[in-house]
């Protein structure tokens, strides 16, 4: 069952950071998972997540980069912010209305480790994949955000 948000539906504020990491050839690195109460609607995203108490966006952005991929960053190798949105979205049965930072970070495609992940996401999470902005435009399956494509070139160009 796919739930949907009505004025009666309890919201959870977050804030967030997303983050870019962006390889030497220009493609970011995405996530494959789905939503648990809702399995069979994969999608790929950012990597990123909420924000820790006292934890600034950019602490925050590196934080989330060794737990859900490995990849080790210090904020002062951060560009951004390159965007910020608010947005409304369900996870795990949870309605949230979530502000959010976009950085990006050049790194190496070194290997890749879910080892840092939580529980949720060890759950939810079930593959990686580099993209580049004709593989953004060409694929068919569903990818968050929505503009991805535009902030991979001006994450690029923001890194060049």
């Amino acid at each position: 069952m796919t739930e949907t948000p009505t004025d009666e539906t309890p919201t959870e504020l977050r804030t967030a950071v997303r983050v870019l990491p962006i390889d030497g050839d220009g493609r970011v690195l995405l996530l494959h998972g789905f939503d648990p109460a809702r399995p069979a609607e994969p999608y790929w995203f950012t990597v990123g997540g909420g924000l820790e108490p006292g934890e600034t966006p950019a602490e925050a952005a590196v934080r989330e980069l060794a737990e859900e991929v490995g990849l080790a960053a210090t904020p002062d190798r951060l560009v951004g912010p390159l965007a910020e949105a608010t947005i409304e979205f369900w996870f795990d049965s949870v309605r949230y209305l979530q502000q959010q930072t976009y950085y990006a970070v050049r790194v190496a495609p070194d290997p890749i480790t879910f080892a840092g992940q939580d529980a949720i996401e060890h759950a939810s999470i079930d593959a990686y994949a580099w993209f580049s902005a004709a593989e953004l435009a060409g694929t068919t399956d569903p990818v968050y955000p929505d503009d991805l494509a535009d902030l991979l070139a001006r994450a690029v160009a923001a890194l060049a």
